[in-house]
């Protein structure tokens, strides 16, 4: 089953429609949606390594756009969506963790959310809450995000044949490693937050 899934995305990532998705994605990502964009970037630029910079400008700029929108969850509709979203990911109480996180790191802390596998859509909400300066919160997405999506497209284009081996070679391996990372960035704002 796992193979069959690589395949069709592999496939998606070679579709008309695989920017989109990966725009969608990216969007959705950072203000509600578990899923990071990487699981359509990566096989989009192995797919086809020489738009290895579109795909990457592509998951930025949309994940910045869901960034807006997450701020706004957290500003004007955090008694509607925000709190339910926040409740999806069983983070109710990091919000506390959070602002004391923030007050000592600021956008430090934004930053290192918006590179690692942290669920980046928390902090977005949280800087609308908390009505953190929304033009730094778009800077450290741009850098934060920006550099992630980049680092990634950019190693994929310079490794891709043998990077796409191995990947085929260890996917089950890989598909563990990637929930065991997306599930512990979800424990961290559950626990240590």
């Amino acid at each position: 089953m796992l193979r069959r899934l690589y395949d069709w995305t592999m496939a998606l990532a070679r579709t008309r429609h695989a920017e989109r998705s990966l725009a969608g994605i990216s969007f959705a990502e950072s203000s509600f949606f578990p899923i990071p964009p990487d699981v359509l970037l990566i096989p989009m630029v192995l797919a086809e390594p020489r738009k290895w910079f579109r795909f990457a400008l592509v998951c930025t700029v949309a994940s910045v756009l869901g960034a807006l929108l997450g701020y706004f969850i957290g500003a004007v509709l955090f008694d509607t969506i925000g709190q339910r979203v926040i409740a999806f990911y069983r983070a109710e109480n990091a919000f506390q963790s959070i602002q004391q996180w923030y007050d000592n790191w600021g956008a430090w802390g934004i930053l290192f959310g918006a590179v690692t596998p942290f669920p980046y859509k928390i902090l977005t909400i949280f800087s609308g809450f908390a009505g953190f300066n929304l033009l730094t919160l778009v800077v450290v997405s741009i850098i934060g995000r920006g550099f992630r999506f980049f680092l990634v497209a950019w190693l994929l284009r310079k490794f891709g044949e043998p990077i796409r081996l191995f990947i085929e070679k260890h996917l089950g391996l890989l598909f563990t490693l990637f929930m065991v990372l997306l599930i512990g960035g979800f424990i961290a704002v559950r626990y240590v937050f």
